[in-house]
């Protein structure tokens, strides 16, 4: 449960009105108006504020469990990995598109009986869906595999 006196003083602390503050974290103004009377914000709101105030999530919650605390941070950073991951993934399949596509045209034009530039798709487009299996399909059974290995590696330097 937010502590919803702390985005007021952390607001007041820094001489803002409800309106700026809702301009600079991307709410509206109402929004900050709810929070601030006692309405439970959303995780995505809790971190827009604290990105604004410059603050873990947790120094707006007033959880008493510091483990609670410590798993919302963890969680918000894991999803901000993903995040990360997933447009790394797009970027690499739109250059992807874009360069076969050229070297087609340009297999096309310098060739046009030899397919030299489809094997090269193939092979890019195989990588990538290696790629995406991991990314999208195989994530928690990888993480799951991670973890026990890291256990059974830390049980060994013991």
């Amino acid at each position: 449960m937010p502590n919803l006196n702390k985005v007021r003083e952390y607001r007041l602390a820094r001489a803002w009105s409800q309106e700026q503050l809702a301009e600079m974290a991307g709410l509206s103004t109402r929004t900050v108006q709810r929070i601030e009377n006692g309405e439970q914000p959303s995780l995505e709101t809790l971190s827009a504020l604290a990105a604004v105030f410059e603050i873990k999530v947790t120094d707006l919650t007033a959880e008493t469990h510091v483990e609670s605390s410590q798993a919302l941070d963890d969680h918000i950073s894991e999803a901000r990995l993903q995040l990360a991951r997933e447009s790394r993934f797009l970027r690499s399949l739109i250059t992807a598109v874009v360069v076969c596509t050229m070297l087609y045209c340009l297999n096309r034009v310098t060739e046009p009986g030899s397919n030299w530039s489809l094997w090269v798709a193939v092979i890019w487009g195989s990588v990538l869906v290696i790629r995406a299996l991991r990314l999208f399909v195989f994530k928690q059974w990888i993480n799951r595999w991670q973890q026990k290995r890291l256990q059974k590696i830390l049980r060994k330097q013991d």
